[in-house]
């Protein structure tokens, strides 16, 4: 359900789905309706679509059985139906059938004009028809609307309420990040917390693992690179302390707790987190230091383990000066046969 609530906001944003009532000339906006069963209890997936005049748009998600008035989707068999979706935008009426509890059919959409004044007398003006039907799909209401305005957000319009509705920005989820530490008022990065998975748990579990984060770019480029508390955690106990750059870079880049963990076993612990990120940029795996070392060379130091990957010194290229009686030669001797040529 979440690609289709993603859908209905891309088609929100690029007009498309606004234009359903121009495109039908002024009429009442009205459409096809499905039902489906939901996988979620006490719900329905309800989906509204038109595809008349050259246009379509289609919306989909899973709404409560309980607003569904006049419809009864335990009656088995086949049954006409008309049942009414009341939000305060408007109403929807509906018509057609139901086999077993899932069906189809037609709808119109009732703006009720009180929104319009009501909305305005909030801070939101200029809602034309088509948003207007918009927004009765998405419940925004007017009990939403004060809600969000009392929260004294920065960017709020209309269009960030539908977003809101689709994503889950409700005042419980902003209060909550604000006793969890985080005082976000952009409106934008509000729903970018609830698209990425900024929770305020996850806030709060954060802190807990020893690193306060205010900056709500970092949270959620932690959510998007798998920055984990756990991940904090293990680091911390491994003897670092990084800050969220260092912890977003060697996401980025694979420095995990577990390949730190496999270089320990080839004698590299504690290195700094920088060289570890070199590291992974650069290709120094615990398999390469193994070949490496195997060959005579005892633990070379960081900074040469990331030249010798950096001039394309390899287990091969040694091997093969071995074999041709080139024994002994330093890491930094390897290097500069290979910034010369020399294979």
């Amino acid at each position: 359900m979440n690609l289709n609530r993603a859908l209905g906001l891309m088609l929100i944003v690029s007009g498309v789905f606004f234009g359903l009532a121009k495109n039908l000339g002024g009429e009442t906006p009205r459409g096809d309706w499905t039902i489906h069963r939901s996988d979620e209890p006490g719900k329905v997936e309800f989906s509204l679509m038109n595809s008349r005049a050259g246009r379509h748009f289609h919306y989909s998600s899973d709404w409560p059985a309980s607003e569904f008035a006049g419809l009864d989707l335990s009656k088995t068999g086949r049954q006409e139906v008309h049942f009414t979706i009341s939000r305060d935008a408007g109403k929807f009426e509906c018509e057609g059938f139901l086999q077993d509890g899932e069906g189809a059919g037609l709808f119109h959409f009732l703006a009720d004009p009180k929104y319009l004044q009501e909305m305005s007398s909030v801070g939101f003006g200029n809602i034309d028809s088509d948003k207007q039907l918009a927004m009765a799909i998405h419940d925004v209401s007017l009990k939403f609307a004060r809600e969000m305005t009392s929260e004294n957000l920065r960017g709020l319009d209309t269009d960030k309420l539908i977003a809101f509705r689709i994503h889950g920005v409700t005042r419980e989820f902003i209060e909550a990040l604000r006793a969890a530490g985080l005082n976000e008022s952009e409106s934008d990065k509000l729903i970018a917390f609830r698209i990425h998975g900024v929770s305020p748990a996850f806030v709060a579990d954060i802190r807990s693992a020893g690193l306060n984060i205010t900056d709500s770019d970092k949270l959620i480029a932690f959510r998007i690179h798998g920055v984990t508390p756990e991940m904090i955690r293990s680091l911390r106990q491994a003897g670092y302390t990084p800050d969220a750059d260092k912890l977003i870079a060697m996401r980025i880049h694979g420095a995990t707790p577990e390949w730190l963990e496999q270089l320990k076993k080839e004698g590299y612990e504690h290195v700094d987190l920088d060289k570890l990120i070199a590291f992974r940029i650069h290709g120094v795996s615990p398999d390469f230091i193994g070949e490496i070392q195997k060959l005579g060379y005892k633990h070379p130091e960081p900074d040469e383990l990331v030249a010798m990957r950096i001039h394309g010194v390899t287990a091969e290229f040694i091997s093969g000066l071995q074999a041709r009686g080139m024994k002994n030669l330093t890491i930094d001797q390897l290097v500069s046969l290979r910034i010369h040529g020399i294979d």
